[in-house]
């Protein structure tokens, strides 16, 4: 019943299959080492687990659609579910909070892994080499270019509302000190349900973004206003 099953047969499938999981978490694993190191929080793992598991789920797809013995079967199906599945998770990471979108790129790029995944799947390696490659360049070359074409832009001022805590003022000065922006104070009102302060913002425009968009989230922080 299972004379199909060759030693040779399952042999050479682990070995192939093996082959290309090893190269989905090393595609992914160079992906998420540049999202680790920029402290988002879809980072090595996550990069990973989505890459390897693409690849697996269209290995599947392509094996099971050759063996189907009641017609043809589409090898595409088990991949539209995968790319459907890529949309929830992407959408996690994104927050919309106080008027600030956080987490687009690391949706996007969490999208283009579970792509490169499903390109190693095919076996189109060199389409998914290629695609990392553009991927982790965009991610490192593009953010350093928008410091040297912004670079210029070093000033903004931005209004805070905040909750009434004896605290929430040194956790909002130690989050721009964490991005290392240099921060001037301005107006400082406290009111009796909030506090209201601005703040003069000296940085590169990469670094006040990723400050700001911390601060969009933080903890005891209401509203978020910024004025170029």
């Amino acid at each position: 019943m299972l004379d199909w099953l060759t030693p040779a047969w399952v042999e050479a499938l682990e070995l192939r299959l093996l082959g290309q999981l090893l190269l989905a978490a090393l595609l992914g694993g160079l992906i998420g080492i540049e999202r680790e190191l920029a402290g988002k929080p879809a980072g090595l793992r996550t990069n990973i687990l989505i890459c390897v598991g693409a690849t697996l789920l269209m290995d599947i797809s392509i094996t099971v659609s050759g063996l189907a013995t009641a017609g043809p079967a589409d090898p595409g199906r088990i991949a539209a579910q995968v790319v459907s599945g890529i949309g929830f998770i992407g959408a996690g990471t994104i927050l919309v909070a106080r008027g600030s979108v956080v987490g687009l790129t690391t949706a996007a790029t969490l999208w283009v892994v579970a792509a490169i995944g499903l390109a190693v799947g095919s076996h189109a390696y060199v389409e998914a080499v290629g695609t990392a490659v553009l991927v982790v360049l965009t991610l490192l070359i593009l953010g350093r270019l928008d410091d040297f074409l912004f670079a210029r832009r070093t000033e903004s001022r931005i209004e805070l509302v905040l909750e009434p805590s004896d605290s929430i003022v040194e956790d909002v000065l130690g989050i721009l000190k964490k991005h290392k922006v240099k921060a001037r104070p301005g107006k400082f009102e406290k009111q009796s349900t909030c506090y209201e302060i601005s703040l003069e913002l000296h940085s590169p425009a990469a670094r006040r973004l990723a400050a700001l968009n911390e601060l969009a989230t933080a903890e005891g922080v209401r509203k978020v206003t910024v004025h170029s």
